[in-house]
């Protein structure tokens, strides 16, 4: 009886000997149940490529040679820079094949499991460029069939995504098992049930690839091959942000898109798919490195100890009023104060100095603040327990009671009456001290709560504040800065009241508060974009076909949003090349001033849209509940 390994080295001798003086094979690459890769040299242009050999035994049946053959030469007319280019499709004696050009990488399958799951970042990159390929094979007719991670290869020197095997691998299935093609663990459910399959058939298995690629896992597994299929045509697939992984928001909910067992729940197209990862990416732009250290160090009087900063300046007070009195207390609360906010301007100075503004914090809080989120998720993905809130509630009414003793003690302090009230106040609330640490120590299992602190604590009066007066001993001082993680919003009415401000004074009282008007568009706009989102998030989350009513009016709403948006984005754009007209003396004072009576009224009519917003929030909190919802 012959062995497998012999078995191996006639088929290879054979091959080889089909392919004498065009092709020279090297070794074998790898092999499935649909066909054995081959790495050869091609004689004549002296280059390596790989070979696919359909098996043998199945090249023997006429009809799937045929369809072999066919579907090859179809996918040899795709031409992408994310798809393994075919150069050929042959038949030599009794042997069928193709080949196509040899990438030096691993496929996505190797990559999980020698290096684990990808990052959000990565994970989003990857998929683009997969679902960029996808929409280029779609737009030529040809479905894949058989999307997973072991046909797409990552290219090692570049990094590049390339997606094989367009059609090819499932061409024999279709044949031999007279209807259902592909693999099992990433079919769809109308591929399973060999019924016709479209594009978004394709975006299924790619929503099951890309679970695997950021988890691991997959949604669907077992030896069964019968109950496998099954499951994929009955059986939800888990909510991408269930599974305990620190996966950003919008693509969990992309990922949860793509395998809804209903096509009309999946994106329209792969390339609706590839625009909306790349919108995902662009929400997770690198922070530059100044400002990324004043979120992560500066911009804290002691990063893991704010409540302990907090309780030692209320006892210290506690300590000042009980020895000396208001007398102690208010000169002591007053000099602790001063050198706090001393403290704030320094650290907004430096930063000033590199080029940022205090209109910078909110934004680079917010992404911190996302992404340690996602961190803490992988342990702790379930909300506030009981205990939590109890807690909460107790630290709270502590917080005031102590409070309001240490404020009536530093006023009334020479009362006796006073006195006693206050101190049982500041009593009860150093005794609930313990429940406000245990109560951060939990809350930071999920979120980092000491950084939710400071990005509130900057971004309000105090925080303003600190950056005005810095401004002010900078004077001119302040650096330019690259200003690539800006909303756009952001750079034009930073530029804006740049512009504003060096003009002659003359012109700038003729002109009135243009930098107050740019400031209040760059927040509406700021506003309007951060609804828009959540708008978007919404939509995406609950399908197209689902709920048609409801969400048809839900994306109403959203291009609404988007519209007043741009209206406000671009009457700051407006006020700002009218700054630039006047600087460069083709512009009036008169034709700015109109402009600036038009952005008001954009200001005015978000106003109006904003404080109708509750309906809205209704409508919200909709799509959310559904987003998980098996389909």
């Amino acid at each position: 009886m012959t062995t497998p390994q012999s078995s191996v080295d006639q088929l290879f001798l054979a091959f080889q000997l089909s392919l004498a003086g065009r092709y020279s094979i090297d070794r074998e690459l790898g092999r499935g149940g649909m066909g054995i890769v081959y790495l050869a040299r091609e004689v004549h242009l002296d280059r390596m490529v790989a070979i696919k050999l359909l098996p043998p035994d199945r090249a023997t049946d006429p009809a799937l040679r045929e369809h072999f053959v066919r579907e090859a030469r179809l996918a040899a007319k795709l031409s992408h820079p994310n798809i393994i280019p075919i150069h050929s499709v042959d038949e030599a004696g009794d042997f069928v094949f193709y080949v196509m050009a040899h990438v030096h990488g691993e496929t996505l399958a190797e990559r999980v499991r020698t290096r684990g799951p990808l990052s959000s970042s990565e994970g989003s990159r990857v998929l683009r460029e997969v679902a960029w390929a996808l929409s280029h094979a779609h737009s030529h007719g040809l479905v894949h069939r058989d999307v997973k991670p072991d046909n797409i290869m990552l290219e090692f020197i570049t990094g590049r995504v390339l997606v094989t095997d367009f059609g090819i691998a499932s061409a024999a299935h279709d044949v031999a098992l007279a209807g259902a093609s592909g693999t099992p663990e990433f079919m769809s459910p109308e591929q399973a049930l060999g019924k016709a399959i479209d594009a978004r058939s394709d975006l299924y298995a790619l929503g099951i690839t890309a679970f695997y690629a950021l988890t691991g896992r997959l949604p669907f597994e077992g030896t069964d091959t019968t109950k496998l299929l099954a499951r994929q045509v009955t059986e939800p697939a888990p909510p991408l942000a269930s599974m305990g992984v620190p996966v950003a928001r919008k693509l969990a909910l992309l990922v949860d898109r793509c395998v809804a067992k209903d096509p009309g729940g999946r994106p329209p197209s792969a390339d609706a798919l590839a625009e909306q990862l790349g919108a995902a990416l662009e929400q997770r732009r690198e922070l530059p490195a100044a400002l990324r250290n004043f979120i992560k160090r500066g911009s804290r009087l002691n990063g893991g100890g704010t409540l302990v900063s907090l309780a030692a300046l209320g006892s210290g007070l506690a300590a000042a009023a009980g020895f000396g009195g208001p007398a102690v207390a208010v000169p002591f609360a007053l000099a602790a104060s001063a050198a706090t906010f001393g403290y704030l301007v320094h650290v907004a100075r430096r930063l000033m100095r590199h080029g940022f503004t205090h209109s910078d914090i909110g934004p680079a809080f917010a992404v911190e603040i996302e992404q340690n989120r996602e961190e803490r998720a992988v342990e702790h993905n379930r909300g506030p327990g009981l205990v939590e809130h109890i807690l909460k509630y107790v630290a709270r009414i502590g917080g005031a009671l102590y409070g309001i003793g240490l404020t009536s003690i530093m006023l009334f302090g020479t009362d006796r009456y006073v006195q006693v009230i206050a101190g049982l106040a500041i009593m009860t609330g150093g005794i609930t001290m313990p429940a406000a640490i245990v109560y951060l120590a939990l809350a930071e299992r999920r979120r980092d709560v000491d950084t939710e602190f400071w990005s509130k604590f900057w971004s309000g009066r105090i925080g303003k504040a600190a950056f005005w007066v810095a401004r002010k001993l900078l004077g001119r001082q302040v650096v330019g800065s690259a200003v690539t993680h800006r909303a756009t919003e952001l750079s034009l009415g930073l530029a804006a009241e740049s512009l504003f401000e060096s003009l002659p004074a003359s012109t700038r009282e003729a002109l009135g508060d243009v930098p107050g008007v740019a400031r209040r568009l760059q927040e509406d706009a700021q506003r309007l974009r951060k609804l828009y989102n959540e708008l978007l998030e919404a939509v995406d989350a609950a399908g197209d076909a689902a709920f048609s009513d409801a969400h048809s009016a839900l994306r109403a709403d959203r291009d609404r949003i988007h519209a007043k948006l741009g209206d406000a984005v671009g009457a700051l754009e407006t006020i700002r090349l009218n700054l630039l007209r006047l600087h460069a003396g083709s512009g009036s004072v008169e034709r700015l001033t109109t402009h600036i009576d038009l952005a008001e009224q954009v200001s005015a009519e978000v106003e109006r849209l904003l404080a109708a917003r509750k309906e809205v929030d209704r409508m919200l909190m909709f799509p959310r509940r559904t987003a998980t919802t098996p389909a």
